[in-house]
């Protein structure tokens, strides 16, 4: 369904003195109504009834101006802005904004109000939507299959970047996510007249504490703090919602398709980031900053794994004295360090003890975690995270073999899915550099060893030094020669990653993206700093990361076939 506009018009005209009037989208307008009345009631108490009517004005003058095209309204508007003092400028901008943002919040609840009022009407699925997708497979009689195959070859992978016009803080944030979910407690629950009268002070109390915090931030964000602000939506939604939807969709593709064994979704869709990765004009991002960045990265993945898993040992509760359980469950409720005679006889309890208890163990070894809910014993940690999922697995079939299908269907499916998603590593990390970098690093590379002026080399000379420098296992990194501060900078990264593959995964570290390329040099240059950190082994067939390059310019996107059709030429 398109989504509906919230025009100007009906911004202005509800910023705190409100008009009555009929809509089809009237439980909108109460929201609008009610978060601007509450604002106008917040900047009265706070700046002064003058400003207050200040702001009432600009607003009035506004509409007249916006309907009518008024010369006298737009000089009236004019005068007043004009006339403002930087302090009561301040205020007015605000003010606006802080209501923009009010009638955002409200506005993404009205979608959700209408998206629940057209399921729970039954009617038919909206474009877009998983079952509307999965019905169009079946008329077009696309047989379940070649479905399963398209999820076995499928990659979907949204990238979260740090962007420099990006400035809200996640105090406001959060700040107006909690303002979301007092509307949205409003809208779904039949509140008692107390309860309604606490929800309304809750609102009054978060819109004034949004008043008086600072919208702006006063220092420029160092490169961890956009990893921070970027984690933070892993908090607020992708831990939560990823596995819902892999569980949402694996239960519509079992209604389509009945045929197909049961059996869950391979991770196709994942969230990537950039953020610690991305060093194209931004020297601070280093070796160290790249190594903070994926630790905080799995400490948050870790985190969510112990939290869930503490909820999960509350929620397994059966008895062996009242079900049956597997003997692979049996066994890995003996390994656990978890013997209290209290639970002897709750066989998942004991074997998610030990769960948590090897998590735990791994979230130290991989980052020196700390952990807030220590575990009840020592135990090995994972190697992998597949040994994790394992043992998910084995608390899995032994419900689903005993007539506890039901039990799995929860939390358990949740983490069991998170886990194929996140891993130890929460999302990829993708490196990316400019072109022009690796060509000056190279240059140094080749000067140190040799007397080849590679700067001065025409494209056809530098494939050719480049492909027989990739056609043999000498290093070109000298490991008794000092380089210049940008080229140690560059090697250091590349063996920080090596590192950090062999660490996560290699899959935490999968892409290596080049900015600007223009010729086949620009990627070859790449595979050869690989190589010197050993990512890249040629002569064994081994590539540990995959070399992305971007076509930036009209004219690189035209020579691109011609260049990728040079490069898969290339043994190498």
């Amino acid at each position: 369904m398109k989504k509906e506009v919230i025009n100007d018009e009906i911004i202005y005209e509800k910023l705190f003195m409100i008009d009555e009037g009929k809509s089809k989208d009237l439980p909108l307008r109460e929201d609008i109504r009610l978060l601007g009345r509450i604002l106008g009631d917040t900047v009265r108490e706070q700046e002064g009834e003058g400003m207050f009517n200040l702001i009432e004005q600009i607003r009035k003058s506004s509409i007249t101006f916006r309907r009518n095209s008024d010369p006298s309204a737009r000089a009236e508007l004019e005068r007043i802005l004009n006339g403002l003092t930087p302090d009561a400028t301040v205020i007015v901008v605000r003010a606006f904004s802080y209501f923009s943002h009010l009638a955002n919040i409200a506005e993404d609840l009205h979608h959700s109000r209408r998206s629940r009022t057209h399921l729970i009407g039954g009617a038919a699925p909206r474009p877009g939507s998983i079952k509307r997708s999965l019905d169009l497979l079946e008329q077009e009689r696309v047989d379940g299959q070649a479905v399963r195959a398209f999820f076995e070859k499928a990659c979907v992978v949204p990238v979260l970047t740090a962007h420099p016009t990006e400035v809200q803080r996640k105090s406001i944030l959060d700040i107006e996510m909690k303002i979301a979910r007092l509307l949205t407690e409003r809208d779904r629950s039949q509140l008692t007249p107390e309860e309604t009268e606490a929800n309304l002070d809750s609102l009054r109390r978060t819109v004034l504490l949004l008043w008086q915090t600072r919208m702006l931030r006063l220092t420029k964000l160092a490169v961890i703090d956009e990893v921070e602000n970027g984690l933070s939506y892993y908090t607020q939604s992708f831990l939560e919602e990823i596995p819902r939807f892999y569980n949402r969709l694996e239960d519509n593709l079992g209604k389509s398709y009945p045929q197909l064994p049961e059996q869950g979704l391979p991770p196709f869709l994942r969230m990537g980031s950039w953020i610690g990765g991305d060093r194209d004009g931004n020297p601070f991002v280093t070796a160290q900053v790249m190594q903070q960045t994926l630790c905080l990265q799995s400490t948050r993945i870790f985190d969510f794994y112990l939290r869930q898993l503490h909820k999960l040992g509350a929620d397994l509760s059966p008895t062996r004295l009242l079900v049956q359980m597997s003997d692979e469950l049996l066994s890995l409720a003996q390994r656990s360090p978890d013997k209290s005679p209290h639970r002897e006889d709750e066989l998942y309890r004991r074997a998610i003890s030990g769960i948590y208890a090897r998590v735990a163990a791994t979230a130290r070894k991989l980052d020196h975690m700390q952990i807030n809910r220590q575990e009840v014993g020592s135990a090995p940690a994972y190697a992998d995270c597949a040994e994790f999922a394992s043992d998910l697995n084995i608390l899995t079939r032994s419900l689903e073999s005993h007539k506890s299908h039901l039990l799995t269907r929860g939390r358990l499916r949740r983490l069991s899915s998170a886990v194929k998603v996140f891993g130890f590593y929460l999302a990829p990390l993708d490196l990316r550099q400019n072109s022009a970098v690796h060509e000056v690093v190279i240059a140094e590379l080749f000067s140190a060893v040799s007397s080849v002026d590679y700067l001065k080399l025409g494209e056809s000379e530098r494939r050719q030094i480049l492909l027989s420098e990739l056609s043999h296992d000498r290093p070109l990194v000298c490991p008794f020669r000092t380089y210049s501060e940008e080229t140690q900078s560059e090697l250091e990264i590349l063996r920080m990653a090596a590192q950090m593959q062999s660490q996560y995964s290699q899959e935490a570290l999968p892409n290596y993206i080049i900015s600007k390329t223009s010729d086949v040099s620009d990627i070859l240059e790449v595979a050869l700093l690989l190589k010197e950190t050993g990512i890249f082994r040629p002569q064994v067939g081994l590539l540990g990361m995959n070399i992305i390059p971007l076509f930036e310019t009209v004219e690189d996107l035209q020579k691109a076939p011609q260049m990728m059709e040079e490069l898969f030429r290339s043994p190498i």
